[in-house]
Formats: C-alpha cells, sequence, structure tokens
C-alpha cells in the first residue's frame, strides 16, 4: 500500500461503487483540465494581431519627456505645498527634498500639437500616429513589483505576462519561430525572468530569450559531426522518452517538452535568415540607427512580419536617482531614433493597422529632487501618475488620454489604471478582459484580476 500509483492505475484496482464515483469525478477534472489548456477565440474582430511593447526599464520621468508642467519653474527649489502631500508615498527621498522644474523644453508636433520634450524630436515627428497617455497610475512603488504590475497586472511573481496572455488566446502565426520573444538590452530588469514568465499557463506559452547580436539563439547550431539525419533520429528518440513520461504522469509539461524540441529545430533553419540584416535597404538600417536597442527594434519588425505574435524589447537606462540634467537625454539619444524608425517602418510596410506598438515604464518620476544639489540632483520612483504611450494596432492616434495637476504629482483627469491599461491591449486584440480566463486552483484567472475597463477613447 505504500508503493506509489498513479490514478488510473489506482482506479484499475478499486472496485465497486466508489470506484464508479471516483471515475466520474477525476473524469470531470480530466475533461475540465482538458478545457483549461484548449487555447480560446478573439471574442470580436481585432484591430491588432501582434504586438510589440518597448519596456524603458527602471522608471521615465514624465515631467522631462511626455508632460510638461511650467508650474515646476515657479516652485523650483521650494518645498513642494503641503497640499500635494496626502495620500502619495515617497520613497528614498522625503519631503525636505525641493521641487525641481525641468532642464528640458517642450515642443508641439504634428498636426495634433501634442507636446513632447526637445529630447525626443523623432518620436515627436510620430505624434499623429501615437496616443499619448499621461495619466496611468498603479500602487507598487519598487522597481519588482512595478514591472510586474506592468508586465503581469499584478505586484506578486508568478502569473502570467501580456504576451503569454497573447499567445494563448491567439496562438502563433509562425510554424517556425515562437509566439512569444524576448530582446534585453543592458541589464535584466529586477524581476528577472517573471517579466516574460508563463505563470500558470502552460510552459509553450513562456518568452523566449533572443540576443540582439550574433545568434540570435544560443546553443541553437547543431554541431557539424552531427549530420541531419543523426540529428532527427536524436529528436525522435526524445520525443518518444517524453511521450512515455507524460503517458505516466499525465503531467502536460512533457507536451511542452516536445513542442519545445521539435520548434527549436524548426528554428536552426529560420533563426540564421532572421538575424541576417544584410539584405534590408541601407535606407532602413540607417533609419534605425546603431546600437543594441536599435537593432533590437529592427529584429522585432522582422519578427512580426514572420508570424511572431508579440515581441517585448528591453532597454534598461532610466533609473535617474541622481543626474537627470545628463542621464535623461543620453537615454532619450539611444531610443528616440529606433523607436520613431520602428513606427515609420512598421506603416510604411502596411504593418502598423495590425501591430500595437507600446512604450512603457514601470512608473514615472517625482517632481521633487532626491539630492538637494540642483546639479546633480535626479528624481525618486513615482507610480502615483506617469505616462506610456501607443501606436498602430486600432489606436485612435494623435491624441493626449488623461492628465495630470499641474506638478505631474497626481491624476487629476481621466486615470488609466495599470488593469485598465491591459484591458484596453486585450480589447485591441479582440479579447473581453473579463472572459479571457485560464482554470487554477479553482478559480477563473484573468490578466486584469477583477478590476479593468477599456479606454474606449484610444481603442475604439
Amino acid at each position: 500500500m505504500h508503493a506509489p500509483f498513479d490514478r488510473r492505475t489506482l482506479l484499475g484496482r478499486t472496485a465497486g461503487g466508489m470506484g464508479i464515483a471516483a471515475l466520474a469525478s477525476l473524469l470531470a477534472q480530466d475533461t475540465a483540465h482538458a478545457a483549461d489548456t484548449d487555447p480560446p477565440k478573439p471574442h470580436f474582430k481585432a484591430s491588432a494581431t501582434s504586438g510589440i511593447f518597448v519596456f524603458l526599464v527602471g522608471g521615465t520621468s514624465q515631467v522631462d519627456m511626455f508632460d510638461p508642467k511650467p508650474e515646476l519653474a515657479k516652485l523650483h527649489g521650494k518645498p513642494i505645498p503641503e497640499s500635494f502631500r496626502a495620500g502619495v508615498r515617497l520613497g528614498q527621498t522625503n519631503y525636505t527634498a525641493p521641487v525641481m522644474q525641468s532642464p528640458f523644453k517642450f515642443k508641439r508636433y504634428g498636426k495634433c500639437g501634442t507636446e513632447f520634450s526637445e529630447l525626443l524630436p523623432e518620436i515627436g515627428s510620430c505624434a499623429d500616429d501615437i496616443a499619448l497617455v499621461r495619466s496611468m497610475h498603479h500602487e507598487a512603488f519598487d522597481h519588482a513589483p512595478g514591472e510586474l504590475m506592468l508586465c503581469t497586472g499584478k505586484d506578486q511573481p508568478g502569473r502570467p505576462t501580456v504576451g503569454s496572455w497573447l499567445t494563448y488566446g491567439l496562438g502563433s502565426a509562425s510554424k517556425n519561430l515562437p509566439g512569444y520573444v524576448v530582446l534585453l538590452n543592458g541589464r535584466s530588469p529586477k524581476a528577472r525572468s517573471y517579466v516574460w514568465g508563463n505563470g500558470f499557463l502552460p510552459a509553450t506559452h513562456q518568452g523566449v530569450l533572443f540576443r540582439g547580436g550574433g545568434s540570435p539563439i544560443l546553443d541553437l547550431t547543431t554541431p557539424k559531426d552531427i549530420t541531419p539525419e543523426v540529428h532527427r533520429a536524436q529528436l525522435d528518440a526524445i520525443r518518444e522518452l517524453n511521450a512515455l513520461r507524460r503517458d505516466e504522469t499525465n503531467d502536460p509539461k512533457f507536451d511542452a517538452q516536445i513542442a519545445a524540441y521539435e520548434l527549436a529545430y524548426r528554428m536552426q533553419s529560420a533563426a540564421p535568415e532572421l538575424a541576417d540584416l544584410s539584405k534590408e535597404p541601407k535606407v532602413i538600417l540607417d533609419s534605425y540607427g546603431d546600437g543594441g536597442f536599435a537593432r533590437s527594434l529592427l529584429l522585432a519588425r522582422r519578427l512580426v512580419e514572420r508570424g511572431v505574435r508579440f515581441v517585448t524589447v528591453t532597454h534598461h537606462e532610466w533609473d535617474h536617482h541622481d543626474g537627470i540634467k545628463d542621464g535623461v537625454p543620453k537615454a532619450c539619444r539611444e531610443v528616440d531614433k529606433p523607436i520613431a524608425a520602428l513606427i515609420k517602418d512598421l506603416k510604411h510596410r502596411g504593418l502598423l493597422g495590425s501591430t500595437l506598438v507600446a512604450c512603457v515604464s514601470e512608473f514615472g518620476r517625482t517632481a521633487i529632487t532626491q539630492g538637494k544639489d540642483m546639479a546633480t540632483a535626479g528624481r525618486d520612483h513615482h507610480p502615483h501618475a506617469f505616462s506610456v504611450f501607443l501606436a498602430g494596432g486600432g489606436v485612435k492616434g494623435g491624441q493626449v488620454y488623461g492628465a495630470t495637476d499641474e506638478l505631474g504629482w497626481k491624476v487629476a483627469e481621466d486615470g488609466v489604471h495599470m488593469n485598465d491599461f491591459h484591458a484596453t491591449l486585450l480589447h485591441l486584440f479582440g479579447f473581453d478582459h473579463k472572459k479571457l480566463t485560464f482554470r487554477h486552483q479553482g478559480l477563473d484567472m484573468r490578466l486584469t484580476d477583477v478590476a479593468g475597463k477599456v479606454v474606449a477613447k484610444i481603442a475604439g
């Protein structure tokens, strides 16, 4: 009786009414599990069929880049008024720190006249295609929780990311590449692989890390002394062993392992062609510029062209607790040209209408300084009010949605919580966020948890 039994063996050795009742119960569980793993279908016609998530890791300063606040100049060097303090948590700074005006000017761009920092002229040139959201907010104060909130809708680890939910709902349109790809530039986010993890969804929906330079996938090349016939035989043997183990354990993870090996085999022919940029016109290469981030965005465009459903591209230069005057311009120079090139390139190829580009960060920055020396001061974390922008994928461009108060401190109009942001993204991909669910531990889980509403003025 102490020997381990799988459930089918146990049922086979059980007689009478108890066995029949148990069988009915287990069959019901099997049916429910099958329903969980079968991908759903879109609930209505989608605007977007693929997405590129440009993640500026560290927390972008909205008052220096996206949300001009002339009132900061009037209070520069002074304490923030008492009326702004209630209900706002601070981290590494405190209310003795003075207000700091932005060192940078803002300009109006496009026919719509949206204001962006002078540091973002190329992105500004795309203003008529961009919906700039100035009223984002959530409750997660530090980097890792903020990253998780942005990517999974919850500030705790173990939940699926946006890309995982979309590949679960839509599958992949590519037979030779993963449905969800991640391109890291600079240091990994604080939350590490949770930022692209599948959580409780099947393992096939986890983001696959590619490299922006050299071979996009490490350890993918077959050794020279292994013939195609031997390689195929090895994979067939591994497949059979995994299938045997799956049948013994009833564990669906072995199906994911089988699929992963087969996908890797197909990727061996697809990946080299993907990474070969020599056939790209020089004018396209020049438009994106140099550097790993620029190459990653160009690869992202090539990935969605080849049927990849969702691509996350990170840039890690935004945690400016000091040195705002030098740090923000440097980081903007690295991203301004490539992001604009991506939007224009997709538009030129007729792909922007079906490809959602989201430029996001985990939170914003405070109007007061971190450090009293204005020459070297930075800004602390600020999830209470910050900015993101969207383009393509059915988004109504040429608009600013939401507003903050005169210091960019709190949301003043049309607040967009992170749950609302995710509900809107899913809507663009054809999903009702309340109905895209996965049964986990007896609950119907969803990206937006128990909250969220679609921002119709953005998604249409």
